[in-house]
């Protein structure tokens, strides 16, 4: 079997979504996840113009050997860009592998270690109150388990709080130019605590509420909030400070005892390699489409296992059908599962990545379909074409840009 076709699709049925699609000379094809949010077309240009030539006339088979070459064969290694664009052919690559053997993905990494993958939602609010109705709404859906975000006194807009229609259904809006928004760290230390008791008080000790704080404090800040939540026993606070500096976790983990999460923006095993051994954090939250594909992040899950830490795939709207539906294959095939994100997609765009995985009473299955399940409508995805957007940024009162 040889690849005879390699096409990137980009489209934007409500958001942009960037897709690899390979054909083999037997009819089989195999879809891919590329999309980078906000730098789409970087990733565009790095699949069209220097990785497709290099896959016509390969064996779809060899996966792994396909990864090692576009790793390591293009000397600048690591990075999103590349890692996305790495992470397309990956998926494709055994999106045809699990089509020619007549299985869904999930049986070839393995077999399935549960029955289910637990996820959790989006709650947020611009006050209390309306974080309140949110979480209950999330519950009405299914979900065991919510992500808790609220809007903080005296700043106009926060990570994490959406707007929504007259159903209650988040708004996505594609930014031309970054949206600002502004950000008052010690307002945010003050106002945390409160939102947890609040919700503790409404809807008791048993539900898992996990925060994000996306990368906004410092280690001595982080290590201060996760001592201050601990009274309300968080199932995570993800992303506390920026990671990319490992040895900052260890103030963190030396002050508190609430459970961490990191990981959603790194690309490689790397990344995590003192963060893991030294056992600074609980979950790991790269995603398939930015790490590198489904062969990198099994291995990172295996690595994490010997640690006892859990897999937490990072799985919001801009990761397309394609990125969720190996993450699902992947989380019900590895064993140190932890809990996978879901905030699902809009019906356009599910409409143009036909899926296979469910969502039943808050949990997620990939289905029994061979491959990863999901097919392209290429007609409906030319009819959305790419729209020019940008994620926000983040100014502190003065003007300094903050991290987002």
């Amino acid at each position: 079997m040889k690849i005879v076709d390699a096409k990137v699709v980009v489209t934007s049925p409500g958001r942009n979504f960037v897709t690899l699609k390979l054909t083999t000379d037997e009819g089989l094809t195999g879809l891919g996840d590329a999309t980078l949010n906000g730098r789409e077309l970087a990733v565009v240009s790095y699949l069209a113009d220097h990785v497709v030539p290099l896959l016509i006339g390969l064996d779809p088979h060899r996966v792994e050997d396909t990864w090692q070459s576009l790793y390591r064969g293009a000397y600048w290694r690591r990075g999103p860009v590349t890692m996305a664009a790495i992470a397309a052919v990956d998926v494709a690559l055994w999106d045809i592998k699990a089509k020619a053997a007549g299985l869904p993905l999930y049986q070839l990494l393995g077999g399935a270690s549960r029955e289910r993958v637990g996820t959790y939602g989006h709650a947020g609010g611009r006050d209390i109150p309306e974080l309140l109705d949110s979480v209950r709404a999330r519950l009405a859906e299914g979900y065991p388990a919510v992500r808790v975000q609220s809007g903080i006194p005296g700043l106009k807009a926060v990570y994490g709080v959406v707007d929504t229609d007259d159903t209650g259904a988040p708004v996505l809006h594609q930014q031309a130019r970054p949206l600002v928004e502004d950000w008052d760290t010690a307002a945010y230390l003050r106002h945390v605590p409160a939102v947890f008791e609040a919700v503790r008080a409404e809807f008791g000790a048993e539900l898992p509420l996990l925060h994000d704080v996306h990368h906004r404090l410092t280690p001595i800040q982080a290590a201060r909030l996760g001592k201050d939540l601990e009274p309300y026993r968080p199932f995570w606070l993800e992303d506390c400070t920026p990671a990319e500096n490992q040895e900052a976790l260890r103030l963190v983990r030396r002050s508190t005892t609430t459970p961490l999460a990191v990981g959603e923006v790194f690309n490689t095993v790397y990344d995590y390699q003192a963060l893991i051994t030294e056992q600074l954090i609980d979950y790991v939250r790269s995603a398939v489409t930015h790490f590198g594909g489904v062969t990198p992040l099994r291995k990172l899950f295996d690595f994490a296992a010997q640690y006892q830490i859990r897999s937490a795939i990072h799985g919001p709207e801009d990761i397309s059908p394609v990125g969720m539906a190996a993450a699902v294959h992947l989380d019900l095939a590895v064993h140190n599962f932890g809990i996978q994100e879901y905030s699902g997609h809009t019906p356009l765009t599910e409409a143009v990545f036909r899926h296979a995985y469910t969502f039943t009473d808050g949990h997620l299955h990939p289905g029994e379909t061979p491959g990863i399940g999901v097919e392209l409508d290429e007609e409906l995805a030319a009819a959305h074409p790419y729209e020019a957007a940008y994620l926000p940024v983040n100014r502190l009162h003065d003007g300094t840009v903050h991290d987002w």
